[in-house]
């Protein structure tokens, strides 16, 4: 029995092939993707970035966790990645990473393809195709089996290995020729914990409103906050941006006074008040970012003691509201001023 017909090395676990559109605008591009490269992470830990606009993401151990197949998680991402900022993804779907990225190719930077885990639907999707098309092919590679009379994927699956190995070389014939049987041996190597994370709000229209702005830092601090504690961690600073319309941007970051920290007041105050100093008066302001810097282990941090009652019970609330939004989704309860006013 062949390689190419071990079952060992037939389709894997389910993948997503995430590509932010290449015509997007020019708005916060870098916290852009890291919210994006976040999001995707609260659905499932094993996410890999491929900056600057791409991310792959094994969903084989969220699918009962949502109650969703592949595809059904791909549509929860691109919606959520909509409604957040505005951005039409495209999200490839496939029994492994080569398959998953040759599918979001598909997409032309929108919309969801999907390839069954099968091995008819991986052939079905493959074998049609230019050789040229396939994953990690290169130019020169594609043009040497073109001039052998190889032109499809097809052709080079239907080759015996040491043929391929001739013409290509031992290690890169080997590959291809896997490749062109849908077999991908890489896994997806998770990033750990950031060392920052942001959070992103864009305006339908630029806007002058301080009211609006306010409430878009708020409703970044709230997501902020609760995606720390989510995760275990808490920010020694902080750093807010604002995005003009002339695409201008204004950064400032400062420390958070009383030392790390993921509750939720105490990254609304410090943005407030770094945006309060920046005397804003009628710039006309497209999109505000917030950005937890030098992420810290929260079972690190020191909680320093409180004499304000009232502090200490709006933070004791913090953790029920946590868990309603969790169970129930994100942004289920929340300041109703961030509802009211945030982009």
């Amino acid at each position: 029995m062949t390689p190419a017909h071990d079952q060992n090395l037939g389709p894997g676990s389910p993948v997503l092939h995430l590509r932010l559109p290449s015509e997007r605008p020019a708005v916060a591009d870098e916290d852009c993707f890291r919210a994006v490269l976040e999001l995707v992470g609260d659905v499932t830990p094993v996410v890999q970035s491929l900056p600057p606009s791409a991310l792959v993401a094994d969903v084989s151990g969220s699918l009962r966790y949502w109650n969703r197949d592949p595809a059904g998680l791909a549509r929860v991402i691109r919606a959520q990645v909509a409604a957040q900022f505005g951005l039409d993804v495209g999200i490839g779907v496939g029994p492994n990473w080569a398959i998953a990225a040759m599918a979001s190719r598909e997409t032309s930077g929108c919309g969801i393809h999907a390839v069954g885990s099968g091995r008819s639907d991986v052939e079905a999707f493959l074998h049609p195709r230019p050789v040229g098309e396939l994953y990690g092919v290169g130019k020169q590679q594609a043009g040497t089996l073109t001039a052998f009379g190889v032109h499809t994927i097809g052709l080079l699956a239907s080759l015996p290995l040491g043929t391929v190995q001739r013409v290509l070389g031992g290690q890169p014939g080997r590959l291809l020729w896997e490749r062109a049987h849908g077999i991908d041996r890489r896994a997806i190597v998770p990033t750990g914990l950031p060392h920052s994370s942001s959070v992103l709000r864009r305006f339908p229209m630029d806007t002058l409103d301080p009211e609006v702005l306010r409430a878009a830092l708020l409703s970044c601090a709230v997501e902020l906050g609760e995606r720390l504690r989510g995760r275990d961690q808490a920010a020694k600073a902080l750093t807010v941006s604002l995005t003009f319309s002339d695409r201008t941007q204004l950064t400032r970051t400062r420390q958070v006074p009383l030392g790390p920290s993921a509750h939720t007041e105490d990254l609304r105050d410090l943005a407030y008040e770094m945006y309060d100093g920046l005397g804003l008066q009628r710039a006309r302001v497209r999109s505000v970012a917030l950005r937890g810097e030098q992420l810290v282990d929260a079972g690190q941090v020191v909680e320093q003691l409180s004499l304000d009652d009232l502090r200490d019970r709006r933070l004791r609330t913090e953790p029920v509201i946590d868990a309603l939004n969790r169970r129930f989704g994100q942004g289920t309860v929340g300041p109703a001023a961030a509802f009211r006013r945030a982009g």
